[in-house]
């Protein structure tokens, strides 16, 4: 299984003038975390990282610490995290199915990873997502509340999201026909009409945008090291 790696955004909410994936958290960059979870994956065999130009020296001395045993590519990323995706897609080897991943959730575990592999063997699209705990208001432009949905029903998306490569390409390419604009695959799935399928995600596979953030994971590594 082909991992492909979202990672050409900046740290603006995060005050970073720099990609935040290059950040530290425990003494090492937060995109360490990703490659380590997926290096231990047990069914991912190559991991592509989508990012721009020039972080990709950053990025190469990382790997050149880290020594993984899966071959990584370092891909140009796009103006838009759905244009990264789309070039992801065109650099990607021979695969049938493949798993996006966003770099700063850089919690999730090898045991998502592969959670994910596994069930997208049997379905054409998935996202890890974790019920919604919160009750949640959709409200008009004022302010005012105008529905209060059912929260049984409702959850909350995360990444890997994983996807036949082929229907992900043409959904991508009719995306670009139409102009549409979406802040995950999944999205662009729905809008072709195509089932995407709810695997069970993780609490701790929380989205680094924030300094709040970033102290919440240091919270979570530290348990889990104490743990082990």
């Amino acid at each position: 299984m082909h991992l492909l790696i979202p990672a050409a955004g900046m740290g603006r909410r995060m005050g970073s003038k720099r990609n935040k994936l290059l950040l530290q958290l425990r003494s090492q960059p937060l995109i360490t975390w990703n490659l380590l979870a997926a290096e231990q994956a047990r069914h991912i065999s190559w991991i592509g990282i989508i990012a721009q130009p020039y972080d990709w020296s950053d990025l190469n001395e990382i790997l050149a610490r880290l020594s993984l045993t899966k071959p990584v590519q370092l891909i140009q990323g796009g103006a838009t995290r759905q244009e990264s995706v789309y070039n992801g897609l065109q650099a990607l080897p021979s695969s049938a199915q493949v798993l996006i991943h966003d770099g700063a959730r850089c919690l999730a575990t090898p045991e998502l990873f592969d959670r994910c592999a596994e069930m997208i063997c049997h379905c054409p699209g998935l996202i890890a997502a974790v019920p919604v705990k919160d009750t949640i208001k959709v409200v008009d432009d004022l302010g005012l509340i105008q529905s209060t949905p059912d929260r049984q029903y409702l959850w909350a998306a995360q990444t890997p999201q994983a996807f036949d490569v082929q229907l992900l390409k043409q959904c991508h390419a009719q995306g670009r026909s139409q102009g549409w604009e979406v802040t995950d695959d999944a999205a662009l799935f729905e809008k072709c009409g195509l089932p995407v399928q709810i695997v069970e995600g993780e609490e701790t596979n929380l989205k680094i945008t924030t300094p709040v953030d970033l102290a919440i994971a240091e919270f979570i590594l530290q348990q889990r090291f104490e743990a082990n």
